[in-house]
């Protein structure tokens, strides 16, 4: 369990593979509920590649100590992630 903001990760190994392999991660909240996106690619065990690059929005509340995972929204590919972004610029622009 982690205990700080910066011990969350979405890394996850098994038999010694990195299944998912984290490559960034941006706080967008911090407190007793604290939000976090993170960038990852998902090993293909069949074809012994990592994905394209995928994203993971997780929602998180501290209690007790520590951090426990509360609800997540995975963005599955590049252009649903640009998809969001068009939306969020329209309606943050609008007046």
């Amino acid at each position: 369990m982690a205990e700080t903001i910066d011990e969350l990760s979405v890394v996850y190994e098994e038999d010694g593979i990195e299944i998912v392999k984290e490559l960034d991660k941006q706080v967008l909240t911090k407190g007793a509920w604290s939000t976090v996106v993170f960038k990852y690619q998902d090993w293909d065990r069949a074809k012994e590649v990592y994905s394209d690059d995928k994203y993971t929005i997780r929602r998180y509340k501290k209690a007790n100590g520590v951090y426990r995972q509360q609800s997540k929204f995975n963005i599955s590919s590049k252009a649903q992630a640009l998809k969001i972004i068009e939306v969020l610029q329209k309606w943050t622009e609008e007046k």
